[in-house]
């Protein structure tokens, strides 16, 4: 979606992915974006998943995380890269924040435990920029996306956020005719979505206006519980089961 936004406006993109640059080779970053000499640089790239594959894998989530983006910053520094924006992550937020949340809340209480691994790499990302700006000047910026989805999302059950699994789950029992479905939670945990292309547009946006701010939420303004989402989904792929919400997940 970033890709497709900055073609738009006639930029020359230089997409990367892992067959590219393996980012968690900190040489083989600096080496690339050395050799390219990006004016701008967003860092979309990060070891990501669901609650069971961020519970699950809490060391990958961390370490690997952490890399990218170290490897990433220092290798922009060096290239000596005027704009940068690191995409985090609206759980960086604590558990029991007030709603709805604004950016001062960063570090104002304890973290949702399930993910908490995740969130302090994205923290520490934010941290980063916030150094970079401070000791050396960088206008680089931080952006926290709501919960996102769109073309090419990650419908995998094992490793995919909400939407998207509840979509392959309700289509998969509708299309094998499963009489009841279990779905996490009580359903009433509320999550605000954003359209991929609507947070691109923003990421080209806050570029073209010279935002410099160090950290900024970017979403869509209103939420939806999960049993919303669920009828949603349910309605529009036609199942007609029953559901199951489990309240011990």
């Amino acid at each position: 979606a970033i890709v497709r936004a900055y073609q738009a406006t006639g930029a020359e993109v230089v997409a990367v992915n892992r067959t590219v640059v393996d980012l968690l080779d900190r040489d083989a970053t600096t080496n690339f974006l050395k050799s390219v000499k990006p004016s701008v640089v967003v860092d979309a790239a990060a070891k990501v998943g669901g609650i069971g594959a961020n519970n699950a894998f809490p060391v990958e989530f961390l370490s690997d995380n952490v890399r990218i983006q170290s490897n990433l910053m220092e290798a922009a520094h060096a290239a000596d890269v005027e704009k940068f924006i690191f995409l985090g992550s609206s759980c960086i937020y604590p558990r029991d924040c007030a709603q709805p949340i604004k950016e001062e809340y960063l570090l104002t209480g304890p973290l949702e435990e399930t993910n908490s691994a995740y969130a302090i790499a994205k923290i520490a990302g934010i941290e980063l920029i916030k150094s970079f700006r401070k000791e050396y000047g960088r206008c680089w910026i931080s952006l926290m996306p709501t919960n996102l989805y769109g073309p090419n999302d990650n419908f995998n059950l094992e490793t995919s956020h909400v939407l998207p699994a509840l979509i392959r789950k309700i289509h998969e029992a509708k299309i094998n005719n499963l009489e009841n479905i279990e779905i996490w939670g009580s359903g009433l945990a509320k999550r605000e979505f954003l359209y991929v292309d609507d947070l691109a547009e923003a990421c080209v946006l806050l570029m073209e206006i010279g935002y410099n701010g160090p950290l900024l939420n970017v979403g869509a303004g209103e939420d939806i519980t999960i049993r919303q989402l669920v009828d949603e989904v349910v309605n529009t792929v036609g199942f007609e089961g029953t559901l199951f919400f489990d309240t011990e997940m």
